[in-house]
């Protein structure tokens, strides 16, 4: 019973933190180690677990997905997809040690992008430059790449991303961001599944928890209408994060 309830709680607050900023794995992925699954197994089952989240935050961001922009919303979607089956094809063929040093440090490079992302965007105004479409497909797939072998610190990774490539609608930048994730997790667990990574028993509580917490966080985040303080929340999960890392 005390199993059951950390996880639900884990899945709660992860898919609810996914909705806003992402870093959710750093809840969910500890919790499994808790109850006892192996921690390969765990990334395995985190990442599968966030995918309810991811969906129903994404849905929840509809409105604000379907606004347009460049690159267009399936260019995006099919770079991600090339993207993630390349990450989860490297997480099954390489050891997990030799990423696992690199990730404090994109973090780290991450969450500063997303903090510089509105002064970058007023210097390229200024300049009369912008990112062009296929560079900005080239940040997506490198970012695609990363979320298919590791979820930890994709949602920081995507948001600075989409500000660097002159995004500047934060909860458009959000809900992307949860319906990019969700298409990651699903290349991904595709994957995990057939190499029999899943912990099956602990992913159905921890997935119905995450959904029901992605569904509760998007809501309250499409509230905040200063996005000054919503961006400083998510600066702040993210140097939170890279530290946790470090000290690992």
């Amino acid at each position: 019973m005390l199993t059951t309830v950390i996880l639900v709680l884990a899945g709660l607050a992860a898919g609810a933190l996914n909705a806003v900023a992402g870093g959710g794995t750093f809840l969910a992925f500890p919790a499994l180690v808790w109850a006892g699954v192996p921690p390969i197994m765990a990334n395995a089952t985190a990442t599968f677990a966030a995918m309810p989240g991811y969906v129903s935050s994404a849905w929840a961001y509809r409105t604000e997905i379907e606004t347009g922009g460049r690159p267009t919303l399936w260019r995006i979607i099919l770079t991600s997809v090339i993207g993630g089956l390349a990450g989860a094809f490297l997480l099954l063929v390489t050891p997990e040690a030799v990423f696992s040093g690199v990730v404090p440090w994109l973090l780290l490079i991450a969450t500063g992008a997303f903090a510089a992302g509105p002064a970058f965007i007023r210097f390229m105004a200024r300049s009369g430059r912008s990112v062009s479409e296929a560079s900005a497909l080239a940040l997506v797939f490198a970012v695609s790449v990363y979320g298919g072998y590791f979820n930890g610190g994709l949602g920081i990774m995507l948001l600075a991303v989409f500000g660097i490539i002159g995004m500047t609608n934060l909860h458009r930048m959000n809900g992307l961001k949860n319906l990019i994730s969700a298409v990651l997790s699903l290349v991904s667990v595709v994957a995990y599944s057939l190499a029999g990574l899943i912990d099956w028993s602990a992913l159905i509580v921890l997935g119905l928890s995450c959904a029901i917490g992605g569904y509760a966080g998007a809501a309250v985040a499409r509230r905040i209408d200063n996005t000054a303080v919503l961006r400083a929340f998510i600066v702040g999960v993210g140097l939170v994060m890279a530290v946790i890392f470090f000290l690992r």
